[in-house]
């Protein structure tokens, strides 16, 4: 049987790495915060659209699409304070890019579907 005093002891070593990964590892921030942009580029507007349809009629829906705009606080408000820019800079980041990909791919694929039915 051990002594109470061995068993706080080796909890606390696992927690504190836990809390250094969290606190100061340089590309924790940056991976979440790039990944959360990705999230709230492609599964924001997808989930609002899913939840007015069920809640509201189609045509009710359609008129409150843009209070989607809304959602764009969240991105400035981390980029204001300081404690938060680091994330906010990845996050909007990884919006440019995310937004940046599904257009392009967009694009060529009705370029080519147009291409194809011309001829």
């Amino acid at each position: 049987m051990s002594a109470p005093d061995t068993t706080t002891e080796t909890d606390h070593p696992v927690d504190e790495t836990r809390n250094w990964w969290h606190r100061s590892h340089p590309t924790f921030a940056a991976l979440t915060g790039f990944f959360s942009g990705m999230l709230f580029v492609t599964a924001l507007p997808g989930g609002f659209v899913a939840i007015l349809r069920m809640v509201l009629p189609d045509e009710t829906a359609e008129k409150l699409f843009p209070f989607l705009l809304v959602g764009l606080v969240l991105p400035i408000a981390l980029l204001a304070k300081r404690k938060t820019r680091r994330f906010g800079i990845f996050m909007v980041i990884g919006m440019l890019i995310t937004a940046a990909v599904v257009l392009g791919v967009a694009s060529l694929v009705l370029y080519f579907m147009v291409r194809a039915d011309a001829r």
